[in-house]
């Protein structure tokens, strides 16, 4: 389970201080009132930005581990809130996808790669940002789901840095890559999930 951990640095920052180590957990959230062995749980590494760790506990009694994330990292997706923003933003900009494709996608991979990447990120964000409008209606009552018009809104040039602190109680209920809720189910388990039990299968003909 993924929880905020508030820091009010950004990648570069918390790597350089090695934010992981002063993060806390002082009681589990499956036990609030206490009751159970919530332990350190060391850290995990993420690929982007490089050095980057996350601090985790674990809960015996629940089975659950806990990672604090900080504020300037997408959840469930490699990089910063912010670059995934601006990439977001470039593609709203741009003439085209194929152009914007082109110029946010850094390493070396081929037009129909980055378009899939780029693609993605679109998709998530404007998820994210359709539930962020629905969750705060003020100051984002009839804001069309789009990072210009978040930034516009909001008066910012980092819009999902600012929803996630705005809407800090209600993360574990937004969508990544900005709050924390799981991702839907695939089309095939749901399909699994609403099919009938077919029932035994009948006796052999004669019998």
């Amino acid at each position: 389970m993924q929880l905020r951990l508030r820091t009010g640095l950004d990648a570069e920052q918390y790597v350089a201080a090695r934010g992981w180590r002063d993060a806390t957990l002082p009681r589990c959230p499956n036990h609030p009132d206490g009751g159970c062995s919530l332990a350190r749980h060391g850290t995990y590494m993420r690929k982007t930005p490089r050095g980057t760790r996350i601090a985790r506990w674990y809960c015996p009694e629940s089975r659950t581990t806990f990672s604090l994330l900080p504020d300037c990292l997408a959840a469930r997706l490699p990089g910063t809130l912010v670059d995934l923003e601006e990439a977001v933003a470039a593609a709203e900009r741009a003439k085209s996808l194929e152009a914007a494709a082109d110029a946010v996608r850094g390493d070396p991979v081929q037009l129909p790669g980055a378009m899939r990447w780029l693609r993605r990120r679109i998709r998530l964000v404007r998820r994210a940002l359709a539930a962020a409008g629905a969750l705060l209606p003020e100051p984002l009552a009839g804001c069309p789901p789009t990072v210009l018009a978040f930034r516009d809104r909001l008066d910012t040039g980092a819009a999902l840095v600012r929803l996630r602190e705005a809407a800090a109680p209600r993360l574990a209920d937004l969508p990544t890559p900005l709050g924390y809720a799981t991702r839907p189910p695939t089309r095939a388990r749901r399909a699994a999930a609403l099919q009938q039990w077919t029932g035994h299968d009948p006796p052999p003909c004669g019998s």
